[in-house]
């Protein structure tokens, strides 16, 4: 079952983040800090439950395109982890899909994300880059800027992504060496 995020879910959640991402802080951090930021769309946090163990967790938090008319207020999918246990199973297929039917269903046009180009475009996204818009970092490896246009997307939202402070803040947006150039070589060889 999807609901939404709880009280109650927060140790749950930042664990299963330090499991999924191999790190007992940059990730949970970033949820933390999401959570509390100001923002001009409030946080979107769901999680996917196995009776009452919390199995997955993905998270939408507002960031914004700088289009040339103006600036568009749109959501970063960021994080998505799933237990370890759980993994394989197609909960973060069902996570992402619900966080893009939320985005939806508040009006809110794009949503963006850094990840894996074959998990996220068979669910969804599309290379963002191909579509118009720029990604906020150099640091991106090749193909793992993505976008996902909804329903209220229109075609002069184009232009260059922009994370809110938190993620600035946590440093989580892109790759440090020496994980950008081994991610790289992998992407590359296929």
């Amino acid at each position: 079952m999807i609901r939404a995020e709880t009280a109650g879910d927060v140790a749950a959640v930042r664990e299963l983040q330090a499991l999924a991402f191999g790190d007992p802080e940059r990730v949970p951090g970033l949820v933390d800090a999401l959570r509390s930021a100001p923002a001009a769309l409030p946080p979107l946090s769901f999680v996917a439950v196995d009776g009452t163990r919390v199995a997955g967790h993905v998270m939408l938090s507002a960031c914004r395109l700088d289009a040339l008319p103006r600036l568009v207020d749109m959501y970063s999918l960021s994080p998505l982890g799933v237990h370890p246990e759980y993994q394989g199973r197609g909960i973060g297929t069902r996570l992402v899909a619900h966080a893009l039917a939320a985005a939806d269903a508040a009006g809110v046009p794009l949503v963006f994300l850094e990840g894996s180009p074959r998990y996220y475009g068979a669910r969804g996204f599309r290379p963002a880059e191909q579509l118009g818009f720029r990604a906020p970092s150099l640091r991106y490896p090749p193909g793992a800027f993505q976008v996902a246009a909804l329903s209220a997307h229109e075609e002069w939202m184009t232009g260059t992504f922009v994370y809110s402070e938190t993620f600035w803040a946590q440093d989580c947006v892109g790759l440090r060496e020496p994980d950008l150039s081994a991610v790289t070589a992998a992407i590359s060889a296929g």
